[in-house]
């Protein structure tokens, strides 16, 4: 088998071009979910009754079921439920016509909620609860022991947990293609339809991919170290 190296080379300039849409689709997710991850691991820290069943089931869908499937009753039912609401309330909107883009958000941001929660349920259990006690009779009020004290110092124990949630979801990105999202996975798959060129098209992703994972690793590595400094003080000190 002979390569077609100058559609490797076309498709590969265009798998870069594609690059901001995938990091876009990993930022936004990582963001809008992280408030409510937080919240989801605080409940599931600190509450009992119906609130905590519900994260809980929550949580358990979202780990037990494939993001296809995700993906596949995100895309298929939550159109029809925006157009069964608009026409409940009188409102004429063509949600057809809204930018699938939108609906990839919806599904990883639902889906990194889940992940990122148990990352951050597991950091949060790391820290003594003596930190939160000292903390209160120092005159802080909860919200600020958090913000000051417990959450980072949680964050630099999240951080390899973090980094793999993310590479894991820049990955999953790739089935945006399945919403027509225009990403390095869609891109590339277009471009080799027309000649057939799969092997070159998926060398071009291939390489794509692990460019973008390696930079955010490396990203991860610096970060982990800057915030873990103190860490490095206690053992100089010991």
């Amino acid at each position: 088998m002979e390569l077609d190296y100058s559609f490797l080379e076309k498709t590969l300039l265009l798998v870069l071009l594609a690059i901001p849409t995938t990091l876009k689709l990993t930022v936004v997710s990582v963001l809008a979910a992280a408030p409510f991850s937080l919240g989801i691991a605080l409940v599931r820290l600190h509450q009992k009754g119906a609130l905590l069943r519900l994260v809980t089931a929550y949580v358990t869908f979202v780990r037990g079921t494939p993001i296809v499937l995700q993906i596949l009753l995100v895309y298929s039912l939550l159109p029809s439920a925006l157009k069964a609401g608009a026409a409940g309330l009188g409102l004429r909107v063509d949600v057809f016509a809204l930018n699938p883009v939108f609906y990839a958000y919806a599904v990883f941001t639902l889906n990194t909620i889940a992940l990122l929660s148990e990352v951050l349920r597991s950091a949060l259990g790391n820290i003594a609860p003596g930190q939160m006690e000292a903390a209160l009779c120092a005159g802080l009020t909860k919200p600020q022991a958090y913000a000051y004290i417990i959450l980072p110092q949680a964050l630099v124990s999240a951080m390899p947990n973090l980094c793999n949630l993310t590479v894991n979801l820049i990955k999953g990105t790739s089935l945006a293609f399945l919403m027509t999202v225009q990403d390095m996975t869609a891109t590339a798959k277009i471009a080799a339809s027309y000649g057939y060129n799969y092997i070159e098209a998926y060398l071009d992703v291939f390489a794509g991919y692990v460019l973008v994972c390696s930079i955010v690793q490396c990203l991860f590595h610096y970060a982990e170290r800057h915030v873990g400094r103190y860490r490095l003080a206690r053992q100089k000190q010991g």
